[in-house]
C-alpha cells in the first residue's frame, strides 16, 4: 500500500465525525449552561437568603424553649 492509498483512505473514513459532532454539541451545551448560571446567579443567591431567612423565623417563632 502506497502512501498515497493510505492517505486516501484516511480521508475518505468518516467513523469518527459523529464523535466529534457530539463532543462539539456537548461542549455548546456546557457552555450554554454556564452562561445561564452565570446570568441567574445573584437572583438564586437573593432566594436563597430569603428562604433560609423565613425558615430560621419560622423555627424560631415555634421554639418550644422560648416559651
Amino acid at each position: 500500500m502506497t502512501l498515497l492509498n493510505i492517505f486516501k483512505k484516511f480521508h475518505n473514513d468518516e467513523s469518527g465525525a459523529v464523535t466529534v459532532d457530539w463532543v462539539v454539541l456537548t461542549a455548546a451545551i456546557v457552555g450554554l449552561g454556564l452562561v445561564v448560571m452565570t446570568a441567574v446567579q445573584g437572583s438564586i443567591n437573593d432566594a436563597a437568603t430569603a428562604i433560609t431567612d423565613d425558615i430560621e423565623e419560622a423555627t424560631t417563632m415555634n421554639d418550644p424553649a422560648d416559651g
